[in-house]
């Protein structure tokens, strides 16, 4: 099946900084775009932006280090449930009546899902699909209190949305972790409402990192960096908390891969909440930057094309197309370009440049390295403005669905 390609869209034009050319440009190989700055090849972009060595066969033959399991997770639940919400919402859909000829009628669709108090005065994070279309949205706290709540803001196409609890005070907030410092391996906790049964606490542990949309199919037009976990999760558990063993929240449920398998959920990283959260909360929506390309990843290119490309085993962002007058053709770039690293950080994945190219910001300028025929050089492009398409509702569920429904419910 050939890859999926990526498409950046812009609009603003490019702000590239002078630099005189260097005696690399003399060398063998295509000439570089002016206000480019020849890196050595050698240099390795990490994902903090550092440049690393491999490193050496002892180190990698090292012993692991063992971390002790926890004798009881009751810590980390009484530590956090106070800080789940079960979320009800009330809205309404259109239905095809099979009596009457192909004409809709209304009826009221009612949903579950979970959330997690993020502000004392009653910010609270959750799923978009929880929330979506809800003309009524109903948060019952741990201690039984029904208060009603409004859509404070919502991004679809990470599938994050905020809601907020007026003339809230004083609830108790839970803290957010950092997902980045999450390994394979490490304990979670999940805590949430699956199929109604309000506060259910399941441990596992994270089964895998970075599932992108090739792994877990949900919107194609979505960003997608999943954690996957064993963690028991089922219908209703949608916006809970996978925790920490520090009780602190690593991650938002949102999916579990149905048709008959066991112990396969995904949660999306906390820190990509954290990057969009005060947007959500200023503006309602988020605005996108972007490139003004599309891409692929370079894993899926084959032994031919890294050949014709002159790329050994480096990772990152193969350009297939520039879209003209964009940033990207107005700073140089060519189809070809591999794009390594995005302002100092490896992006080891397509998905991961999509990412940040869509968060950056419209009108900054970053700085992108890129290795052309085998030549890296450093390249300033200032991000347009993504050009966001017309998306259609998702359908409502009146009821948990069943695993058997669907290979990924979410």
């Amino acid at each position: 099946m050939s890859p999926k390609a990526i498409l950046l869209s812009v609009i603003v034009p490019v702000l590239v900084t002078g630099c005189g050319r260097s005696k690399a440009a003399k060398d063998e190989g295509p000439p570089l775009p002016p206000g480019a700055v020849p890196v050595a090849a050698s240099t390795t972009p990490t994902l903090n932006g550092a440049s690393a060595p491999l490193p050496s066969a002892a180190e990698a033959r090292g012993a692991p280090d063992v971390k002790v399991g926890p004798l009881s997770f009751a810590p980390v639940a009484k530590s956090a449930d106070p800080s789940v919400v079960t979320i009800y919402t009330l809205g309404e859909e259109q239905e095809r009546s099979f009596f009457s000829r192909g004409k809709r009628s209304a009826r009221v669709a009612k949903g579950l899902g979970t959330g997690f108090i993020v502000q004392k005065d009653g910010v609270i994070v959750t799923n978009d699909h929880v929330i979506e279309g809800a003309d009524e949205i109903l948060v019952q706290l741990s201690d039984e209190r029904r208060l009603p709540a409004k859509i404070a803001g919502r991004d679809p196409r990470t599938d994050i949305a905020v809601i907020k609890i007026e003339n809230a005070k004083d609830l108790p907030a839970i803290a957010l972790g950092d997902s980045d410092a999450l390994e394979v391996g490490d304990w979670v906790v999940a805590i949430g409402n699956p199929f109604g049964l309000n506060h259910t606490v399941s441990a596992g542990i994270v089964s895998a990192k970075g599932r992108g949309r090739d792994e877990v199919p949900l919107d194609p037009s979505g960003y997608y960096n999943f954690i996957q976990t064993d963690a028991s999760i089922n219908p209703g558990n949608s916006g809970g908390p996978l925790l920490d063993l520090k009780g602190q929240v690593v991650g938002m449920n949102s999916a579990i891969r149905g048709g008959g398998a066991q112990g396969i959920g995904f949660a999306i990283p906390i820190n990509m909440v954290k990057q969009i959260l005060p947007t959500l909360l200023r503006d309602g929506r988020l605005t996108r930057s972007a490139l003004g390309i599309r891409i692929r990843d370079a894993r899926d290119l084959t032994a031919e094309d890294r050949v014709q490309l002159k790329l050994g085993d480096e990772r990152g962002a193969v350009v297939e197309s520039v879209e003209a007058g964009g940033p990207a053709d107005k700073a140089k770039l060519e189809a070809g370009d591999l794009i390594v690293a995005f302002d100092g950080q490896a992006t080891d994945r397509s998905s991961l440049l999509q990412w940040k190219a869509s968060t950056a910001g419209v009108g900054k300028t970053v700085s992108l390295r890129i290795v052309r025929q085998g030549k890296p050089f450093d390249l300033d492009v200032t991000l347009g403005e993504l050009k966001e398409p017309k998306r259609a509702p998702r359908p409502r569920v009146l009821a948990p669905p069943s695993p058997d429904d669907d290979p990924l419910t979410r």
